[in-house]
């Protein structure tokens, strides 16, 4: 392996703890991902900040590490969006047991390592014409937005991953950093007008939710899109942002990005009006809506504006905002913007409550008061109804999210409760397996010989640790999922690898530092999502076996596991289908 001088002397513990720490992890990541070399980083980009992401876990790593002098980061670094507006948090009405000093405690542990606090999870946002280069990026939406529309190269980043490149400045070449491997491996056919951003929200959830788990998609999910025009700003934040529910770094847009030549698909999905509209139809409130919420990702100047026309509308009929049931969440930056050229006098003069800082989706909602949202963005759906929230959430366009704001009882009736309906099933392809069972593998460098037994939990559908794993029980909470209801607590976890959110190491850590955790995790392809918080708390880790274990290994099944110089082999001890 061809490791740099720089990253050599942090790893042998030549300058700092932190240091060594987090050149470990990048040279487990780099093993995993099987490459042998290293590429210098220009700028990255955190995630895990709001207390009910990262929580008791992410709190106690910083703890760990930020106290040390000499293991700030190597280059510029910006920290992604807080669960809370500081100095609006009384109006926000948050009911959480120390909640603002805990959030304080999170940014000032990031801080004292030298990263930017800026708060946004639209670091795109700020000066798209300049990005360029190697990043290190671990807002999936944001990987997704700067990968697909803009310079920069960038991996899809666990929050771990990006802040172990951050202090080092060093990242595994591998992945999306291979121009090979930045070609679509999905095509989709869209057949029918996509006018609103919401309608381009609801095709990125959609393809997500229609990958087939036997597609081999090993960087995730990577579209071709054909049929979608008049692609503004707001349009292509929104379809991105929605795409990477699913894992999705990358995508291109017939006539709007740059067409790859690539014919080479996994599957071909068609998108027509029918879908457009069923999708609206389940998404449109049915009950009484609590909250309007607009900004996930954080709203753009553009958003801002289309959300202040259609207030000034209402606002010429005589109508106003009753107990600001509108919130709009923005970065900092565009705060400013908006607060300069009178967009947020617009807003607050209706009722608004406008936020910086913060995002929908990060946000402790108080439940005496707010059971039932609207949005418009699936991206904010799909994390305020899972385990992250908890909350029933409906979607529509900025306009009706607007006049629902005004008029509490367009919505009339019972709120919906979660879950009313029968979840579509996450498609598997599993099926029993009978008789022996012996594979090869590989483990990690920073782990030393070890072995371990017990029953397996064994799933062919990625795993989404936030929102969709308790970060208390370790009780997997996801309609539809094969493994919905099981608790990964004390089990050898086989799954493809994760999904989702890039604080999910953080979901992860949490659950190992209160003994919630799996007793080892087996993973089909590279996770950046789960090495992470294995390899640093070192709970036994292997991956890249000769035989697929997550089409192999019954759930139930107990199997044994053994590390001996870098090679793991797992077996089945019992079928669970023949006891």
């Amino acid at each position: 392996m061809n490791i740099p001088d720089e990253l050599q002397a942090m790893l042998n513990g030549q300058i700092s703890p932190t240091k060594q720490k987090a050149a470990r992890l990048v040279v487990d990541l780099a093993v995993t991902a099987r490459v042998n070399e290293f590429i210098r980083v220009e700028n990255a980009h955190v995630s895990g900040v709001s207390v009910i992401t990262g929580g008791h876990g992410l709190i106690r790593f910083l703890q760990d590490i930020s106290d040390d002098p000499e293991g700030m980061v190597s280059i510029p670094t910006t920290l992604n969006s807080a669960g809370c507006d500081s100095d609006k948090i009384e109006q926000m009405n948050i009911d959480y047991p120390d909640f603002l000093e805990q959030q304080f405690e999170i940014i000032n542990s990031y801080s004292k390592l030298g990263i930017e606090a800026i708060l946004s999870c639209t670091p795109y946002d700020r000066n798209i014409e300049i990005l360029s280069g190697i990043g290190s990026w671990a807002e999936s939406n944001a990987v997704c937005f700067s990968n697909s529309y803009t310079s920069l190269i960038t991996n899809r980043e666990s929050g771990l991953s990006a802040l172990a490149t951050a202090i080092t400045g060093w990242a595994p070449r591998w992945g999306l950093h291979i121009q090979e491997n930045r070609a679509p491996n999905i095509f989709v056919d869209v057949k029918c007008e996509m006018n609103n951003p919401t309608d381009w929200s609801i095709l990125g959830d959609w393809i997500g939710k229609n990958i087939n788990p036997s597609w081999n998609l090993p960087w995730g999910p990577m579209p071709r899109i054909k049929g979608l025009t008049e692609a503004n700003f707001e349009k292509k934040k929104a379809l991105t942002a929605s795409a990477a529910n699913y894992g999705c770094p990358i995508l291109w847009i017939d006539g709007v990005t740059v067409t790859h030549p690539s014919n080479q698909y996994e599957g071909k999905l068609k998108f027509d009006k029918s879908d457009l509209e069923s999708r609206y139809s389940e998404l449109a409130p049915s009950g009484q809506v609590d909250l309007v919420v607009i900004g996930c990702p954080q709203a753009s100047i553009g958003e801002a504006r289309a959300t202040a026309a259609a207030v000034r509308t209402q606002m010429e009929l005589g109508n106003r905002i009753p107990d600001n049931r509108l919130w709009l969440f923005m970065s900092g930056q565009n705060y400013m913007s908006i607060e300069a050229d009178g967009t947020l006098d617009i807003l607050e003069e209706a009722g608004a409550l406008v936020l910086k800082d913060t995002c929908p989706e990060v946000t402790p909602y108080n439940r005496e008061k707010y059971n039932h949202l609207l949005t418009n963005s699936l991206k904010a759906e799909h994390y305020l109804t899972s385990g992250l929230n908890n909350m029933p959430t409906s979607v529509s366009t900025i306009q009706d999210c607007v006049s629902h704001a005004f008029n509490p009882t367009l919505s009339a009736g019972p709120r919906p409760k979660l879950n009313s309906k029968k979840p579509k099933q996450i498609l598997s392809t599993k099926v029993p397996k009978f008789g022996n069972f012996k594979s090869r593998g590989k483990g990690i460098p920073s782990q030393k010989n070890w072995s371990i037994s017990g029953k397996a939990l064994v799933t062919d559908v990625p795993i989404t640790y936030l929102g969709y794993v308790n970060r208390d029980s370790g009780v997997i909470e996801e309609p539809g999922h094969p493994l919905d209801g099981e608790t990964i607590s004390d089990k050898i976890l086989i799954y493809p690898k994760g999904s989702g959110s890039t604080v999910a190491p953080y979901v992860l850590m949490g659950l190992i530092y209160t003994e919630r955790g799996p007793k080892a995790v087996v993973n089909r392809d590279v996770c950046p999502l789960t090495l992470p918080a294995v390899s640093l708390l070192e709970v036994p880790y292997a991956h890249g076996f000769e035989k697929d274990p997550t089409m192999e290994i019954n759930t139930g099944d107990t199997v044994k596991m053994s590390q001996k110089d870098g090679e793991v082999i797992i077996s089945v001890i019992t079928r669970s289908t023949e006891v």
